[in-house]
C-alpha cells in the first residue's frame, strides 16, 4: 500500500516523489494569490474523482465550484457530492469544526483532510485576546491552535489519513538603515513555531511579476529544491521559463 496521495498534478507528484504524504501534516505556505487554494482544490478533485470522501475546511471563502468545473469538466457534480465543505467564520466555529471532523472520521472513511487558512480566524481571535490585555485570554487561544495541531497530526498519523494545511505568510519590517545596505526582507510563517513543529512537510509558495514558484522547506525524506509552476484551467503544471 502505497504511504502518498497524489497531488493532482503530474509534475507536482513527480516532484514530491508520489505526492503528499499520508501520515503527516503537509503545509502549503505563502501571501495571498500565491495558488494555494488551488493546490488544495486540485488534491480534493484528485481524491473525489475516486470515489474517496474529502473534509474541506474554508476559513477564508476560497473554495469555488467554478474552479472544481474547470478542472474536472463533465461529471463534476459527481465530484462536490464526494467533498464535504465547512465554512467557520470565527475561531470558536473553527473549534466546533474540528469536533464535527472527529465525529467524521469515525462514521466514514476520509481520504483527505484540508484547512485552507489555518490561521485566519486564530489570528482574529488572538488579536482581540490582545486588547483585553489579559494573558490569560491569549493563552488560551494559544493552546487551542495547539490542540487542534496535536489533534490533525494525531489523525494523520494514526488513520493515515494525509492533512493539508495552508498558512500565510508575512515579510518583516526593514529599518531605513538596512534597507539602504540593500538587505533583503525576510519572510516568516503566521503561527511561526506552533505550525513548523507540527507540519513535517512545508511547500513555500512565491509570486513575483507573474512568476510562480514552489520551495520545498522541509521533508522527511527529500532535499530542499525550487520548482516553476503555472496554473492553467486544468490543473498545475511545470513551467520552464525561458
Amino acid at each position: 500500500m502505497t504511504n502518498k496521495i497524489s497531488t493532482g498534478s503530474y509534475d507536482f507528484n513527480k516532484w514530491l516523489f508520489g505526492g503528499y504524504e499520508k501520515d503527516v501534516i503537509t503545509m502549503i505556505a505563502g501571501p495571498a494569490g500565491c495558488g494555494k487554494t488551488n493546490f488544495c482544490i486540485l488534491a480534493s478533485c484528485s481524491q473525489a474523482r475516486k470515489g474517496n470522501k474529502v473534509i474541506f475546511v474554508d476559513t477564508e471563502g476560497g473554495f469555488s465550484v467554478d474552479r472544481v468545473k474547470q478542472i474536472v469538466g463533465e461529471g463534476y457534480e459527481k465530484i462536490l457530492e464526494n467533498i464535504l465543505l465547512l465554512e467557520p467564520t470565527s475561531f470558536d466555529e473553527q473549534k466546533k469544526c474540528f469536533v464535527k471532523l472527529l465525529g467524521r472520521i469515525k462514521k466514514e472513511q476520509i481520504s483527505l483532510i484540508i484547512i485552507d487558512g489555518m490561521a485566519m480566524l486564530y489570528r482574529l481571535e488572538l488579536g482581540d485576546a490582545q486588547k483585553s490585555g489579559k494573558s490569560e485570554n491569549i493563552k488560551k487561544v494559544n493552546r487551542e491552535l495547539s490542540k487542534q495541531m496535536r489533534d490533525l497530526a494525531e489523525i494523520a498519523r494514526k488513520q493515515q489519513i494525509p492533512i493539508i494545511i495552508t498558512n500565510q505568510v508575512y515579510t518583516e519590517f526593514l529599518s531605513e538603515e538596512n534597507w539602504k545596505k540593500g538587505v533583503e526582507r525576510g519572510t516568516h510563517l503566521v503561527g511561526g513555531d506552533l505550525f513548523k513543529y507540527w507540519s513535517k512537510c512545508i511547500i513555500e509558495l512565491k509570486y513575483d511579476r507573474g512568476k510562480r514558484k514552489a520551495i520545498l522547506l522541509k521533508h522527511r525524506s527529500l532535499p530542499k529544491k525550487e520548482m516553476s509552476f503555472e496554473i492553467r484551467n486544468r490543473g498545475i503544471f511545470r513551467k520552464r521559463w525561458i
